[in-house]
Formats: C-alpha cells, sequence, structure tokens
C-alpha cells in the first residue's frame, strides 16, 4: 500500500539498544507501506554526488591520506534539496541519493591508496587499469557483503554502535531541521573553498608553516633534528574535528614518537658510532623520517591488520552460517516477502560473484600479466583475501566506523609480492600486477566497509536493502570513472614524486613495501618488525594500533592540524553543561568542518585542473619568503576561530 504524506516524528526508542525477547524493531518507513525509493531525481541526484565527491575525496585522500567520508554531507545536502524544494516523503528517495553517492569515498580509497604507487615506481598506469581495478573491486566488496547484511545489520541490533550510520541516520530523518543544516555546510563549503583555493591557485600564504622560520629553529632543526610543521590548510582542520580528540591525539602520538623522539635518536646514535654512520647523522630530519621512522609505521599498519582478522575470525564464521541458512532454508526465505527483509536473491549473488571472478581474470590476463598461469593466481589471491578481509572491514566500521583498509591492503601485498615472485613473477611486471592485484582488494575492502553503513541506514529508516544493491552498482561504475580521471590529471599536474608533488602516503607505502621484495633487493625487515611488536604492544595496553602507526607513516605537518580540529571538537562539546546545547554546539561544528573538507577539497581538484591546462597564478618568490609561512599561520588561527565561535551559535532548537 502506498503511502500519502507522512510526518516523520524520529526514530523509534529501541533503534540504538538490544531488543528484549520477542521484541521487534519497526523501522521509521513502515515495512508493509509502499514508499518513493529509486526515481528520476533520487539516481540522478545520487549519480551527480557520487562524482561531485569522487573527485573531492580522490583529491584529499592524495594530498594528506585522509579519505574524508561522503556519507553525511551527501545526507545533508539531499535532505537540504528536499526542504528547500519542499518535495513530500521524499526520505525513501534520500537514503538512496546518499547510498548511490556513498559509492566516491569508498570507491576512492581503493584506488588513490594503492595505484598512484606505479606512477611513484616510474611504472605507466593506464586509465583502463585504474578504472577496472576500481570498478571489479568495487563489485566484489557488494557481492561478498550482501550474504552478510543480515548478521551485522539484524541479528546483531543495538550490540554495534555504527557511528558513521548513527549520525547519516539522524541527518536524514532530520527533516526541516536538514534543510537549515544544509545551509550551514554550504556556506562553511564556501569559506573552506575560497581559502584553499587561495593557497593552491594563487599561494597568498604558505601551506605549511614550519619552526625553521623562528629564529634558531633552523639550527635546531639540523643540529638537534627537532622540527615542528602544521599545515594551514582548512580542509585537514576540518577532517580533525571530525575524527575528534581521542582518535586526532593517538595518530599525532604516533607522529610524535616519530619526530621527536625517533628522529633525534637515530641521529645521536649515528654521530656517536662515528665513520659511516656520519651520513646519517647529517641527514635532514625529513631524511631520516623517510627511509626509517615511516618503515616502522609501515611494519605497525601491517601488523595491525593481522590483528583485525584475529579478532574477527568468530564473525566470519557466525555470518557465513547466516548466509547459508538464508540460502538453503525455504522458511527464511519467506520472511523476504517483507521489502524490509528482501535482498537481492541470494543465486543471483552466487552468479554475480562467478561472473565478477571471470572478468577479473580476463583483465588479469589480457590487461596485466599476459600469462595464464601468473592470472590464475593473481585471481585466487583476489579472492580468498577479500572474502577473508570483508567482515573485518565491515567489523570496524561497525564497531569504532573507521576502516583500517590500508593495514590490510598492506598485508595484501606482502603475501601476493611472496606468492607472485615464488610462481616467477618479479621485476617490472610483477610490481605492476602486484599493485593492481592489491587495487581490486583493497576497492574490494573499502566498499565492503562503506557499504554496510548505507545498508543500515536503510534498516533503521526502512528502506528497500534490494533497491540500495542494485543502484550500488551503478554508482561504482560512476565513482571509478572519475577517480581513474582525477588520478591521471593530479599525476600530470604535481606528480607524486620530488618537490610538491601530492604526498600519497599510503601509495608511497606500498611502493616502498612492494619494491624491494619485486627486484632482489632487501626490504628493511627489522624496521618492519620493529613497527608489528610496537602495534602488539599498543594493542596489549588497548590504543588503536591502527592509528598510532598511521601516524607514524603521514608526515608530521599532516596530523598536526587533525590535532588542533580535534582539540576545538573538544572544546565547542564541552562548551556547556546543558547536553543538549553541547550536542547542538558540536553538531553545528561538525557540519561547518564538513564544509571546510568537501569546499577545500573541490576547489583543490579545480586549481589541480587550472595548472593541468598550464594556467600558473603562484606567487612563488613571495612563497620561498619566511612572510607567507607567518601569514599562512595568521590565516589559520582566523579559521580556526571562525570554526570555533560560528559552532557555539548553535541552540537547543536547531
Amino acid at each position: 500500500m502506498e503511502v500519502k504524506h507522512q510526518q516523520i516524528k524520529g526514530l523509534p526508542e529501541n533503534a540504538y539498544r538490544e531488543l528484549k525477547e520477542g521484541e521487534e524493531y519497526i523501522p521509521v518507513m513502515a515495512p508493509d507501506k509502499i514508499y518513493p525509493e529509486v526515481n528520476f531525481r533520487s539516481v540522478s541526484l545520487g549519480l551527480l554526488m557520487a562524482i561531485v565527491f569522487s573527485a573531492a575525496a580522490a583529491y584529499l585522500g592524495l594530498k594528506i591520506g585522509q579519505v574524508f567520508e561522503a556519507a553525511i554531507p551527501i545526507a545533508i545536502i539531499a535532505v537540504g534539496l528536499s526542504a528547500l524544494t519542499k518535495r513530500k516523503n521524499a526520505l525513501g528517495e534520500n537514503v538512496i541519493i546518499q547510498s548511490i553517492g556513498a559509492s566516491s569515498g569508498v570507491i576512492v580509497a581503493g584506488a588513490i591508496f594503492t595505484l598512484p604507487a606505479l606512477y611513484i615506481l616510474g611504472l605507466e598506469a593506464h586509465f583502463y587499469q585504474v578504472f577496472l581495478s576500481s570498478l571489479l573491486g568495487g563489485f566484489l566488496g557488494i557481492l561478498f557483503l550482501i550474504p552478510f547484511r543480515k548478521y551485522f545489520v539484524a541479528e546483531m541490533h543495538g550490540k554495534f554502535p555504527f557511528p558513521e550510520a548513527t549520525a547519516t541516520t539522524e541527518v536524514l530523518v532530520s527533516g526541516e531541521k536538514g534543510g537549515d543544516q544544509a545551509k550551514v555546510l554550504l556556506f562553511a563549503g564556501l569559506i573552506g573553498g575560497v581559502y584553499d583555493f587561495v593557497i593552491a591557485t594563487f599561494g597568498w600564504w604558505n601551506e605549511v608553516f614550519s619552526s625553521r622560520v623562528i629564529p634558531y629553529g633552523e639550527a635546531l632543526a639540523d643540529k638537534a633534528k627537532l622540527v615542528f610543521k602544521i599545515n594551514v590548510g582548512a580542509a585537514i582542520v576540518g577532517l580533525g574535528y571530525i575524527i575528534g580528540l581521542k582518535y586526532a591525539v593517538i595518530i599525532t602520538a604516533g607522529s610524535f614518537v616519530g619526530w621527536f623522539v625517533i628522529i633525534p635518536m637515530i641521529a645521536h646514535a649515528a654521530a656517536m658510532f662515528g665513520g659511516e654512520a656520519n651520513a646519517i647523522a647529517a641527514m635532514a630530519p625529513e631524511l631520516i623520517f623517510r627511509d626509517y621512522v615511516r618503515m616502522i609505521g609501515i611494519g605497525g599498519i601491517a601488523m595491525a591488520g593481522v590483528i583485525g582478522i584475529i579478532r574477527s575470525s568468530g564473525i566470519i564464521k557466525n555470518a557465513v552460517g547466516l548466509a547459508v541458512k538464508e540460502t538453503l532454508s525455504k522458511h527464511a526465505n519467506s520472511d523476504n516477502n517483507l521489502r524490509t527483509r528482501r535482498d537481492l536473491p541470494m543465486s543471483l549473488i552466487l552468479i554475480g560473484i562467478l561472473v565478477t571472478a571471470v572478468l577479473i581474470f580476463v583483465f588479469f590476463q589480457f590487461g596485466v600479466v599476459n600469462n595464464l598461469t601468473h592470472a590464475l593466481v593473481g585471481l585466487v589471491i583476489v579472492m580468498i583475501i577479500a572474502f577473508l578481509f570483508t567482515t573485518v572491514a565491515a567489523n570496524a566500521i561497525a564497531i569504532v566506523g573507521t576502516n583500517p583498509v590500508s593495514g590490510m591492503t598492506l598485508m595484501t601485498l606482502i603475501l601476493t609480492s611472496l606468492i607472485m615472485t615464488a610462481v616467477g613473477l618479479s621485476g617490472t611486471s610483477g610490481m605492476i600486477a602486484a599493485l593492481i592485484i592489491g587495487g581490486v582488494v583493497c576497492t574490494a575492502l573499502a566498499m565492503a566497509g562503506g557499504f554496510i553503513t548505507d545498508l543500515k541506514i536503510g534498516y533503521w529508516l526502512g528502506s528497500s536493502p534490494y533497491k540500495q544493491e542494485g543502484w550500488k552498482f551503478l554508482g561504482t561504475v560512476v565513482s571509478a570513472a572519475t577517480v581513474g580521471g582525477v588520478i591521471i590529471i593530479l599525476n600530470q599536474t604535481y606528480g607524486f614524486t620530488g618537490e610538491g608533488a601530492m604526498v600519497a602516503p599510503q601509495a608511497n607505502a606500498m611502493a616502498a613495501v612492494i619494491e624491494p621484495m619485486m627486484t632482489g633487493g632487501s626490504a628493511p625487515w627489522l624496521l618492519y618488525a620493529a613497527g608489528a611488536f610496537l602495534s602488539l604492544i599498543l594493542t596489549m595496553l588497548g590504543v588503536p594500533a591502527l592509528a598510532f602507526a598511521l601516524g607514524m607513516f603521514i608526515p608530521l605537518e599532516l596530523n598536526t592540524p587533525l590535532l588542533v580540529g580535534g582539540i576545538i571538537a573538544w572544546y565547542v562539546s564541552t562548551s556547556s553543561k546543558d547536553v543538549k546545547l553541547a550536542n547542538a554546539r558540536k553538531e553545528r561544528g561538525t557540519l561547518i568542518a564538513s564544509g571546510f573538507i568537501a569546499g577545500g577539497a573541490l576547489m583543490g581538484v579545480i586549481s589541480a585542473m587550472l595548472k593541468f591546462g598550464g594556467l600558473n597564478l603562484e606567487a612563488e618568490s613571495w612563497l620561498a619568503s619566511n612572510g607567507s609561512q607567518w601569514l599562512g599561520l595568521v590565516m589559520f588561527i582566523a579559521l580556526c576561530i571562525y570554526l570555533y565561535r560560528t559552532a557555539l551559535q548553535a541552540k537547543k532548537e536547531d
């Protein structure tokens, strides 16, 4: 029965808690009624969001190594547009818009964490390789996750917090409140976009402030190997606000240990030994970081992935059991008569997995290795590792809202390199094969983690899962095509190596791991081992090892603004003893931070396209002066004050 306009009152009381014996969760949109979901408006807006946010996320991810989650900004825009156009019964449509558009962030993560490593290693990456590895990996992630949907979203109802899905659901259900939120987000996006566009295009102030501009700062860096740096971009401080103080502190702590403990210790020890070690003692802190500290971070990231698999072994068993039961039990299938419980048929999923596997094999055979044995080995690696890690990714998103996909992909690359060299594939062709295999797996895992968020949102609100699942494939196609084009433009504009290049930290890590393994060189196994043991120790202490290890790996200047953003978020959230007022302020700050991220990243892409077209407007001589750094610091402080003071303007009724 199709419904007329329905006033949404909010989520049911039992949405976030475990259900009592015999209790059932009834979503916002009644399961026995039909609501507008898939139509021209929802699909076209979803695809537009996928294109826009794919470009923005790719730029920001390659710049700082953090891919922002697009679900919340897309949900805010969707609800805002519904309010502005006074559209009725738009909740189901907005879920589809968000679900299709959110393909952007996950596809971007899969591509940029691996494939730029081809450029870093001096190899060629064709558009079709980037596109197909992202596309097929995304398809595989969707297909592997669907059988586990009921376990994660229904069977474990109230047991997993799903932080990102919770925030997105609250935005979607907020109704008129969402329209006002969209205005705040768009204005903040304009400020963040203009701010970062001025930096990237005109260079009116420097993007990085360094302690070297302070008197004696240069001497401190040269002699004690101590240097402090901070990126003054709007997008990064916004990201820190959304990450929050806890994880910002852990990430930055990893960075501080690397820069203020390990680097000075290495330089001091080298100076004491003398002789050949003097060359190390004379290195700049940045070079010691690149050659030593980063390697420890890589080992830590890889071990964090292994720990994730071990912790998720029980989940894999339970979820597989539920999927088999759904496939074989006639009674279980009869439950699918309700639209809110109906997935794509399991027979179609199995056919889809088989077809995707064949396409991956054809891609490997004719587009990567041109060898039957190597293509088959690559296919087996992809299918097994993607399946095992799928539940790790979904579980991580369900619990903490972050997906340790880079650590799991590093493990994939190490295993792939060992196996491929064992079957006779090494050198340049081996590096290309391993990285593209890693790209397929990475995208599959990113998609699995991101898609479970979409499905949980749909479960809470009462969407039709089979519609979300079917249209997710189209979002994947569009996102894969967009990210392929953006990577090629950014490579030709900035590059991924040398002065002024895109940082691409994860891709650099992949390149650093794979090159010695494929060229017969010696890998820094002791440094990897040190990082692995550090992750084990951190896990024993209850500290999130992946966040700490990422901090050790990502350059200092990209971590310090995360801490600033996290501190602002803490001050905003504790600015009042009135819990409702404090929450309203924190939420308004989240909107502003999301605007900084989206606006800054989008304008960064536009700036890159201008440079790609040969238009260079940077004030290069001014940028080389200390004054540009001081002005950058002043502008950054002004931006942070705006974020803090504007967030405090929120009222409880907002």
